[in-house]
């Protein structure tokens, strides 16, 4: 019975060690990132006495690094279940693994106690300033078109990085190569090596001139320069032994050059200063003027996990000190690839905002400094690792990877073409000027909205009627313009690229008026003084003016383009001749019509002794033979005096009556100054203060010509001449 007892007791002591050297085990594999290897070792565990939150958090942390996230949020619930004193930092890989299975709800709400948790972190401080991205990244517009590239493997496949020289394809696989037989302990997978692809034979292999780069650990990352002499390329660090692992036993990455020979073989290989074996350095992309490299490092001294930094290439190929590009595209999390067009640098990240796992982004770079990034939207991203965005030469079409589900298995490579481009800082600009005659507007006042009506940036015009304003790129904005004297204008615009012009003809506000400009009938020249009356009989519009060297407008209520409308206008003046005009006129266009296209709109000056005849359109006064009764055309003349005289009150006429030389003198005097009379009669009864006028007769004393015929003389006149005699004057008396 005792010896039983001590053989059971031993048994359990034996396990207990057992179990303790398993942990141990497991926890070397978990430190040496050989997670493949821990996952057994810790699911075996669970249960016994080892089991712990502490163990499940690196079983459910380890599940994440391969890929198996389902797994990995099953342990992650249970141990935050069960315990809340666990390292803030898997609370965050717990709301990824819950994006990349969906589960965005239960994501948000472990991003805020993350955030609660570890306040100071750049990552919980971006969800708490922006909990709604979600909703921003999936409504954005689309700016690529992606399909599966045809060569993918059902293991790892990444890159893409084109040899225009041999028009082939070079990009990284875990697919069986015959250099090594060994796995990476990682996920269990072959180590990562060059493949080369032909789009002419549909073919892919390791050829000759890339065998010999490949070594028996990883090769990764690389970029060529422009002429594709050189080559930055990453590897896990070869040194024998201990001096290739770090104090943890882990083998980093290095960063090296080496040349290219014209058939595309590595040649020349050299390890780069940068590099130590107690840090990784590695996913290099050179700037489009060849002068800087950008990679990507976990060295001391940055934000957290691997961070991109910047250095310059030197004459033989190596680097400069490095920079860090800083908080603005850094996180606590891992910012990898990164990838270079112009200025724009494009790169993965766990640490932004986004849709789970690595999201590709893309940032602003204006002299070396980030100066904003943005997330390359839905179509690129899913709620799985999307990574490695390379473009072509062209700028529109390239290559990027990702583990999302529809592919052949792991990291697959996606081809993609770039529907439109990335914008910051959009720049809009433009001239305002004026519709009708084309000058520039100043001072008008430029207004951007965007797409919720929220006032974005104002601007107002310069002289030259140009405005510019930088703002945060969108999709559409809504432009307005105020300008004083003009109808405001408003555009919807939809920027294209990064400058974008926004050109806005303004029109001054529709209405219809009437103008008129009143001379000296003689001399043409301006008359200031002159009261004018303007009226439109039929909407009954009225205006009364004093001018002066200036034009006399009236605007017009109650009418419509095309309208044909009847106009008045008086003008009076002391010693001038009071005139009314009417005039029918068509409204054709918006403004001022000018009445002085269509309207005599002169005054003639009085003067003592004038005849008033000579200056309107009087026809010859006629009279029955010895007769002086007013005939009916008689009268249409005589009232043409009768609305001078009531027009100008204070005008005195005498009007005299002429005749010719035939018949008697005496007789013709007689006839005359009957008709006169009977004339002035006729005006009398149709003015105010009749005394201002009178009638004379002159018979044949006041010839015009040589027409006399009294006594012997015989006049040899035609009758036209004898007409010009027979006459009726208004001369000017008194005004």
């Amino acid at each position: 019975m005792k010896y039983s007892l001590l053989l059971v007791l031993f048994a359990v002591a034996f396990n207990g060690f057992s179990q303790i050297r398993k942990l141990k085990k497991a926890d070397q594999y978990y430190q040496k990132l050989s997670y493949s290897l821990a996952i057994p070792v810790y699911e075996n565990l669970r249960g016994s006495k080892m089991d712990s939150p502490q163990m499940q958090a690196k079983l459910a942390f380890s599940y994440y690094q391969i890929g198996n996230m389902k797994k990995a949020v099953e342990q992650y619930k249970s141990v935050f279940e069960k315990a809340s004193d666990i390292a803030a930092e898997q609370l965050y890989y717990y709301a990824q693994a819950l994006k990349q299975i969906g589960d965005f709800d239960e994501s948000n709400k472990q991003m805020a106690i993350f955030n609660e948790k570890k306040a100071t972190d750049s990552r919980g401080k971006a969800f708490k300033a922006c909990p709604d991205y979600l909703q921003k990244i999936t409504t954005n517009k689309a700016h690529v078109s992606v399909w599966l590239a045809e060569f993918n493997s059902p293991v790892t496949d990444f890159g893409g990085y084109t040899l225009n020289k041999t028009n082939q394809l070079l990009f990284v696989s875990a697919r069986k190569n015959t250099l090594s037989k060994s796995k990476w302990l990682w996920n269990g997978e072959n180590f990562l090596d060059y493949f080369i692809y032909n789009p002419a034979k549909k073919e892919v292999k390791s050829n000759r001139q890339i065998n010999h780069v490949n070594s028996k650990y990883h090769e990764g990352p690389l970029c060529f320069n422009a002429t594709e002499t050189f080559v930055y390329f990453t590897r896990n660090n070869l040194k024998k032994g201990k001096k290739r692992k770090d104090k943890n036993g882990i083998q980093n990455l290095s960063l090296l050059l080496a040349k290219v020979d014209k058939n595309g073989a590595f040649d020349d290989i050299q390890t780069l200063a940068i590099n130590s074996k107690e840090y990784s350095v590695g996913h290099p992309a050179i700037t489009t003027d060849g002068k800087t490299l950008f990679f990507v490092s976990d060295m001391p001294g940055g934000f957290g996990g691997a961070d991109i930094y910047s250095a310059p290439i030197l004459t033989d190929g190596t680097i400069g000190t490095p920079i860090n590009l800083g908080n603005k595209i850094n996180t606590e999390g891992q910012e990898l690839f990164p990838t270079m067009h112009k200025n724009q640098l494009f790169f993965a990240s766990d640490g932004h905002l986004g849709l789970g796992g690595l999201d590709i982004f893309v940032a602003e770079l204006i002299e070396g400094s980030v100066k904003a990034v943005q997330h390359t939207g839905p179509t690129l991203n899913s709620s799985r690792d999307d990574f490695s965005l390379i473009l072509k030469e062209d700028g529109q079409t390239g290559y990027f990877s990702s583990n999302r589900d529809g592919g052949k298995g792991g990291d697959d490579i996606y081809h993609f073409s770039l529907l439109q481009p990335y914008i910051f800082n959009t720049t809009i600009k433009g001239l305002i000027a004026d519709k009708s005659n084309g000058q520039p507007v100043a001072n008008a006042t430029v207004s951007l909205y965007d797409e919720n009506n929220m006032l974005i940036a104002t601007f107002v015009t310069d002289a030259a009627g140009n405005y510019t304003m930088d703002v945060a790129p969108k999709t559409v904005f809504k432009l307005k313009v105020n300008a004083l004297g003009f109808d405001a204008q408003e555009q919807i615009i939809q920027p294209t690229s990064g400058i974008y012009e926004a050109n806005t003809l303004l029109e001054k506000p529709a209405f219809f008026g009437v103008s008129c400009f009143i001379t000296d009938a003689k001399t043409n020249q301006a008359i200031s003084g002159v009261s004018v009356v303007i009226s439109e009989i039929k909407t009954k519009n009225k205006a009364s003016f004093q001018t002066t060297n200036e034009s006399v407008k009236m605007l017009l209520t109650n009418v419509a383009l095309n309208d044909v409308l009847t106009v008045d206008v008086t003008l009076k003046k002391q010693g001038y001749i009071t005139k009314t005009v009417q005039q029918q006129v068509k409204v054709s266009q918006s403004g001022y019509i000018d009445l002085n296209q269509t309207m005599d709109l002169t005054l003639d000056k009085l003067e003592l002794g004038m005849d008033i005849a000579s200056l309107i359109d009087i026809k010859p006064i006629y009279f029955d033979l010895g007769k002086w009764d007013i005939r009916t055309t008689a009268k249409i003349e005589l009232d043409k005096i009768i609305k001078i005289m009531n027009e100008n009150p204070s005008l005195v006429i005498e009007l005299g009556s002429h005749t010719d030389c035939r018949s008697s003198a005496q007789f013709n005097l007689k006839l005359s100054d009957k008709r006169a009379k009977a004339s002035a009669t006729y005006i009398k009864s149709k003015i105010t203060k009749p005394e201002r006028i009178y009638g004379k007769g002159y018979g044949e004393s006041k010839l015009l010509n040589g027409c006399a015929c009294e006594g012997t003389v015989k006049p040899t006149c035609s009758e036209e001449e004898h007409q010009l005699n027979r006459r009726t004057e208004f001369k000017i008396i008194k005004f």
